[in-house]
């Protein structure tokens, strides 16, 4: 039990928290270019859809190389939206609005999730002898906007969440299931409905491993917990869960597609991406190293919210629906990371929709010492990292500072810094905006129990939004292909017939498919052949005794490593 009172479970206004969320969510969509490695991937798939016929939308793939990119929700969704949009707002800006759907749609079930069961009798603050004590409606209120709050604190998801993944439609599918798992708890039917969505959205968005643990841990959560689901849930969330899972093995046999084709989507929904038997220690050790940072502040606020909730006298403690549903889905969450082949950066979104849920329930029984550091340190970070991005967007744009200007010039050689005023003008009121929030913070002793995520919140806003602002011309220029696709279609044209694109990566192909107009696909036959490993490139001619001619050699600035090579293919 808690001990609260009334004002201390005041909600954020709406306008703050509703306008917070959305400059959040659409910053950074727009007015950029696919960026290398998976948002390109992921944008060439919608391409390709978008582009093609019945085979490409029932096995989504790059055009030109015969794999499948798994599940296809998230290239149809996209698909459709640059046909619904992209003569208006161009294409690549047309698919990213699939990122804002799954981002919105994923914060709006998290919020209604943690406000249902901060309802709960079990969570309720303790009465009062005078009264006083909060009541249910705003207590909910109060922990669903905590966890909103932490789900956009979290350092990680800031670029994660803006690119053409498929893990953006996971996020939000795990997030939906999580609510439909609690409105399940008093409507049963309601909550059915939702569950079998989340369930048809995460299978039709990811491969047959993360939707069998997420069913698995789903039924583990319901029968761990001491709030027991109605067969009505039960019922409803069976039929439209098995519906998910049928809905794509019943397109390949209604879409008459080839047998090779068939094998080739199985493939795809077992292994895409790649999955291994046993924990993968590349796996684990980039949890080990990479979670802490990108989980900030939420594994913090979670593990207290545990050590407390878990430990309460009442029995059972763990059972209560607050710990038993979120954490079931984490655990499963988190075993899927372990299997990934390699995991990275977009596989650990998952685990966040369930950890903000837990680590809502910790802000009543936060220390105050505790509240204060998260403060300071968010405030601190946040500053120095805005000052930074600053001074190094005054230094590309007037030369000044010379030692700065001159670094990017270096690594960024070719980029001309321009200055933009729509970007100046809302890089500078969002940096009011959060001046304002520091004064308000630092000269006030508020007591609502979220005063001490409205920093860290406002903090990821700001940084996200001043790099989608002063620095976006910059990023946009070290992460696209652009320049270097133009560069190579004044070597060739569509008319001097197919390059074979066997030995360059899926995100290179996705982004030279997008930006000119060659033929491209992975054929041996083709005269020419583009590559980025001259070692294979001689292996290829010498196992098929080719010749190889040199035309042409290329690389993006920001990338000192890559070396893309166009070979002439001819006889010897």
């Amino acid at each position: 039990m808690v001990k609260l009172t009334a004002a201390a479970t005041n909600s954020i206004p709406r306008i703050i928290i509703f306008v917070l969320t959305l400059v959040y969510g659409f910053a950074g969509l727009f007015f950029r270019d696919p960026w290398k490695n998976e948002d390109a991937i992921g944008f060439g798939g919608m391409w390709t859809l978008f582009r093609g016929n019945s085979l490409d939308w029932i096995v989504p793939h790059l055009a030109g190389r015969d794999l499948s990119l798994g599940a296809p929700l998230p290239y149809w969704m996209g698909a459709i939206l640059i046909d619904l949009f992209g003569s208006w707002i161009g294409a690549a800006n047309a698919a990213r609005l699939y990122s804002a759907i799954c981002f919105f749609a994923a914060a709006l079930a998290i919020w209604y999730a943690t406000y249902l069961l901060g309802r709960r009798n079990e969570v309720q603050p303790m009465a009062l002898a005078v009264g006083g004590q909060p009541n249910r409606k705003n207590y909910g209120m109060t922990l669903a906007d905590g966890a909103l709050l932490i789900f956009l604190a979290c350092v990680g998801l800031a670029q994660r969440a803006h690119e053409t993944t498929p893990m953006m439609a996971q996020l939000m599918g795990i997030s939906i299931v999580l609510y439909g798992t609690v409105r399940g708890l008093d409507k049963p039917w309601q909550g059915g409905l939702w569950t079998g969505l989340g369930i048809i959205i995460v299978a039709l968005s990811s491969n047959l491993t993360l939707s069998l643990i997420v069913v698995t841990s789903t039924i583990i959560a319901v029968i761990a917990s001491n709030a027991k689901l109605r067969f009505r849930w039960t019922l409803t969330s069976t039929v439209l869960g098995l519906m998910g899972f049928a809905i794509w093995p019943i397109l390949w046999q209604l879409g008459h597609i080839t047998p090779e084709w068939r094998h080739i989507a199985e493939q795809g929904w077992r292994n895409m991406p790649e999955m291994r038997s046993a924990p993968s220690l590349e796996s684990l050790s980039f949890l080990s190293v990479n979670f802490w940072a990108y989980a900030w502040p939420v594994w913090p606020l979670a593990f207290i919210s545990l050590a407390h909730w878990g430990r309460a006298k009442a029995a059972g403690a763990w059972r209560a629906p607050h710990l038993a549903i979120p954490l079931s889905l984490f655990i499963g969450c988190f075993i899927y990371v372990l299997f990934r082949e390699e995991a990275n950066e977009h596989d650990l979104m998952i685990l966040i929709p369930s950890l903000s849920i837990i680590a809502a329930f910790s802000l009543p029984i936060l220390k105050r010492s505790l509240i204060s550091f998260i403060d300071w340190f968010a405030m601190f970070s946040f500053t120095l990292i805005a000052l930074a991005i600053w001074i190094i967007w005054l230094a590309k744009v007037t030369g000044y500072p010379e030692a700065t200007a001159a670094n990017i010039a270096r690594l960024l050689p070719g980029f001309q810094g321009q200055f933009n005023w729509l970007a100046f003008i809302v890089a500078i009121v969002i940096t009011g905006l959060w001046v304002s929030v520091v004064r308000w913070r630092t000269s006030r002793a508020p007591k609502e129990i979220w005063r001490c995520l409205i920093i860290s919140a406002s903090g990821t806003t700001l940084m996200w939004v001043l790099l989608m602002t002063l620095w976006l011309p910059t990023i946009n220029y070290a992460k696209t292909y652009r320049q270097v696709s133009a560069r190579l279609s004044q070597v060739l044209t569509k008319e001097s017939g197919c390059i074979d694109t066997t030995n360059i990566g899926p995100a290179q192909l996705a982004s030279f498919s997008y930006f000119t107009k060659l033929t491209l696909r992975d054929d041996s036959s083709c005269h020419w052949m583009l590559t980025h490993n001259q070692s294979e490139a001689r292996a290829y001619a010498s196992l098929n005794n080719k010749k190889l001619t040199l035309l042409w050699e290329d690389r993006r600035a920001s990338d000192r490593d890559e070396r893309l090579r166009l070979y002439q293919v001819s006889a010897e």
